[in-house]
């Protein structure tokens, strides 16, 4: 028995004269997956020699021509240029009427209808079949945008799928989130890409999966991402009353502006009537009061920013021995920049990391960075045992978590590269760990934007806080935490003698 003969074919029962037969093509569409092979079949009915046949594929029309099969020999004079070396007779079973088509290294172009025939003599018949053509894509990526009325806005990103493929957001108990909008694009290869976005409310959800779904081939891939609870706009009770206070507060700052030299002591009261509100306003929650309420008494009213409210301010100084030869480290060993300040090129990555490192606890630190345009420089974290010599790969996957410029963009790197877009160049940046959770977030703290979020993962040994320079005018600062000493109680080892947590270089 022939192995072409497949129970999707439909083979009616019927009387032909032997000079005539009918073709008969699958019932169903034919799968092909992109970048492999497809058979496409076709069947005489009834069963018959098929060897001295002239038989093909074409598409619309005749002359799109796919293949040819004619006196004995594979025809390829009017076949169309993109089926070329692509495309073979399967000949095992022309003598029972059977024929098919082997075409391979599936295209996107290869999606669409069929129509194979048999001719012989004056007679010809022919039949349709549709290719359904489908490929799995890049995993999804996810990261948190920012703040968004009363919740947290997500953004899952993937590409290289067909054909269009659909986005589901899920909890943990496999509950599905209404997205809040979804796009699709389409490149020279005809591959689609996805963005959807969704805004979280719910504080309590933690983990949030954004599953990229392929409906031909019914599988998907997906990607969880972890909300910290401090991400969310924190609950103001004084909302509703904003706008009343906002209006009397402009109808007494214009009075106190005119009594001000007569009555100093009513403008400290009129301040002191406005600050319990003000300092109390949370970043995201009451952005746009706490905009307008700054620029009226900047000079008084201090914003805590809800992050550091969350995580412990940590100490960190770089450790000249674990510096490149290339760079500088300034006495107080929180300055970093090229040895050498005619260099502005190196051929490999120039690095060092701070001196303690971090096993537990909610941490955090700012760096100031000073760079010219076209300069490259990473910065985050990294475990101790890396590979930090030459030219060598900076990701997650190899214990790097960071992030920074090159060729004039932004980028984070996972695998692939993640590019960024932040609203403005952070020329000052927050680098958050909460260790325990598996979370590395970067924010610009000049507007308080959120930069980007690695997925969550398990961390084991020690992490330490990491700076790199490639090429061009480009020099790190790490700014002074005040309150870093407070909090060193997460680093491995105790405190033991006075050096609580400070693990051996």
């Amino acid at each position: 028995q022939c192995s072409l003969r497949s129970p999707d074919l439909f083979l009616p029962t019927m009387s032909v004269p032997t000079e005539q037969f009918q073709v008969i093509g699958p019932r169903h569409p034919i799968l092909a997956v992109l970048g492999e092979d497809v058979i496409l079949p076709c069947t005489l009915v009834p069963a018959m020699n098929a060897e001295n046949m002239e038989l093909g594929w074409f598409r619309t029309t005749f002359s799109q021509t796919v293949f040819i099969y004619w006196n004995h020999w594979e025809q390829t004079e009017e076949q169309m240029a993109e089926y070329r070396g692509r495309t073979s007779l399967v000949r095992g079973c022309l003598t029972e009427g059977h024929a098919a088509m082997h075409l391979r290294q599936v295209r996107v172009s290869d999606n669409g209808m069929y129509t194979c025939f048999f001719r012989h003599g004056g007679f010809y018949e022919e039949a349709d079949l549709e290719v359904k053509v489908a490929g799995m894509g890049s995993d999804p990526q996810v990261h948190i945008e920012g703040p968004e009325e009363d919740g947290v806005r997500l953004v899952c990103k993937a590409s290289g799928w067909f054909p269009k493929p659909q986005v589901q957001w899920r909890d943990l108990s496999g509950n599905n989130f209404p997205a809040l909008s979804e796009t699709h694009s389409q490149d020279t290869e005809e591959l689609f890409s996805v963005e959807a976005t969704l805004v979280v409310r719910d504080s309590s959800v933690g983990n949030v999966t954004c599953s990229v779904l392929n409906p031909v081939l019914g599988q998907e891939k997906a990607m969880a991402i972890y909300i910290p609870e401090p991400f969310f706009p924190q609950a103001s009770p004084w909302k509703p009353a904003f706008a009343v206070i906002l209006t009397m507060l402009g109808l007494l700052l214009l009075g106190a502006c005119y009594f001000i030299r007569k009555a100093h002591s009513r403008r400290m009261q009129l301040f002191g009537l406005v600050l319990p509100h003000c300092c109390f306003i949370r970043l995201g929650a009451d952005l746009d009061v706490y905009r307008l309420c700054k620029s009226l008494i900047s000079d008084v009213c201090s914003l805590v920013d809800w992050r550091k409210e969350q995580f412990q301010a940590w100490s960190v100084t770089l450790d000249p021995l674990s510096a490149h030869h290339w760079l500088s480290i300034s006495h107080e060993k929180m300055h970093l920049s090229w040895k050498d300040p005619s260099l502005l090129y190196c051929d490999e990555k120039c690095s060092v990391l701070g001196l303690k490192g971090i096993t537990s606890g909610r941490w955090f630190w700012e760096v100031e960075i000073e760079n010219e345009l076209f300069s490259k420089w990473t910065l985050g974290v990294c475990r101790k045992d890396v590979r930090r010599t030459g030219n060598y790969l900076e990701s997650s996957q190899r214990g790097f978590w960071v992030m920074g410029k090159g060729n004039n963009k932004y980028f984070a790197q996972t695998d692939p590269e993640t590019c960024l877009s932040p609203r403005q160049d952070p020329c000052r940046v927050g680098v958050f760990l909460d260790y325990s959770e598996g979370d590395v977030s970067f924010y610009n703290m000049i507007d308080g934007s959120h930069i980007f979020s690695f997925p969550p993962i398990s961390f084991s040994g020690a992490l330490f806080p990491y700076f790199m320079l490639r090429y061009g005018g480009v020099s790190m600062t790490i700014c002074s935490m005040a309150s870093g000493s407070e909090g060193e109680r997460g680093v491995e080892g105790g405190r033991k003698g006075g050096r609580e947590g400070e693990i051996d270089r």
